[in-house]
């Protein structure tokens, strides 16, 4: 016979095992957190939402962080060890210094959580894969496209948002190397390096000018980079230096569409992040995952960005 006193305890204990069923399903949700290289450019809230589109498809939770600037390694770092504290399923990670986070992606390993580097590799082969553009390959149809807008002769200069992440030393490298290879009769007069910030990339891009009265293009090697040439060179009163970049985002898209810029490479950011859920959730399932993870690029300009191919990897 049950009295109203077992009949309660029953109910409660119902309940309690009930609600000890929903707080382990709910920890039974992969916990994957995205570690950037920043967040003021548009190109990372476009990988964020790739991101969080695999993670509501993929029904684990994702988070999406990464310091102020990109000059912020130190933060970087504070922001990764605080990652790993909450022992995740999986960690991405978009390296700013490609040898400075080494240590603490050894502790990843050893505590057996893979690790998928986005957007800017490591040197290291810790990271299972990684989900990013061909940089070199990128860099080289810029060159390409550089130097058949001046006539495959001339001066021209580089501003690299820096020289310590993977995206910064195959850029410079992709670019200097098939002007080096395949235009003789280019000359790479300066290499500078502004932090991907666009003021610093203004003034950087003025001094440049001021020492070369007679180059003929620059190439702008991020969406800040990029935008601080714009700056510079309107802010210089030339109209005769064909700017390349690299992203999109609304300003560099302006800057096309005025002629300012002559075009820019676009990468694929949401599916930059897109592949980086998805490659971390099979690394989780002991599934195996190629070792690089080509999300495209495409080259752009007045005459194509508007077509349906270039529209859908494009962002403001």
């Amino acid at each position: 016979m049950f009295t109203r006193r077992s009949v309660l305890g029953a109910i409660g204990a119902t309940a309690l095992l009930a609600a000890s069923a929903g707080f382990a399903q709910a920890q039974d949700k992969l916990y994957i957190p995205l570690i950037s290289k920043g967040f003021q450019h548009q190109f990372w809230q476009a990988v964020k939402a790739g991101a969080d589109k695999a993670a509501a498809e993929l029904n684990v939770n994702v988070t999406f962080e990464g310091p102020d600037n990109e000059t912020m390694v130190d933060k970087q770092i504070d922001m990764l060890a605080a990652a790993l504290a909450k022992h995740p399923a999986a960690l991405g990670f978009a390296a700013l210094d490609s040898q400075a986070a080494i240590p603490l992606l050894k502790q990843a390993q050893d505590a057996k959580i893979p690790v998928i580097a986005f957007d800017s590799g490591v040197d290291s082969d810790i990271p299972l894969a990684t989900a990013s553009t061909d940089n070199l390959a990128a860099a080289a149809l810029a060159a390409d496209k550089m130097a058949g807008l001046i006539g495959n002769k001339g001066k021209v200069a580089l501003v690299v948002h820096d020289q310590t992440s993977r995206t910064g030393i195959d850029r410079r490298d992709g670019f200097v190397n098939r002007i080096k290879e395949a235009y003789p009769d280019i000359e790479i007069v300066s290499i500078q390096y502004g932090a991907g910030d666009q003021l610093q990339s203004t003034e950087i891009t003025k001094s440049i000018l001021q020492a070369n009265p007679d180059l003929k293009g620059i190439f702008g090697a991020n969406e800040g980079s990029a935008i601080g040439v714009v700056n510079g060179v309107r802010e210089s009163g030339r109209s005769d230096v064909v700017i390349i970049g690299y992203d999109s985002g609304a300003a560099q898209k302006q800057a096309i569409r005025d002629g300012i810029m002559a075009g820019a490479i676009t990468q694929n950011p949401i599916g930059i992040g897109y592949e980086t859920v998805k490659a971390a959730v099979a690394a989780v399932k002991g599934e195996t995952v190629p070792k690089n993870i080509d999300t495209g690029f495409y080259y752009y300009d007045k005459s194509n960005m508007d077509t349906p191919e270039i529209a859908a990897v494009l962002y403001d």
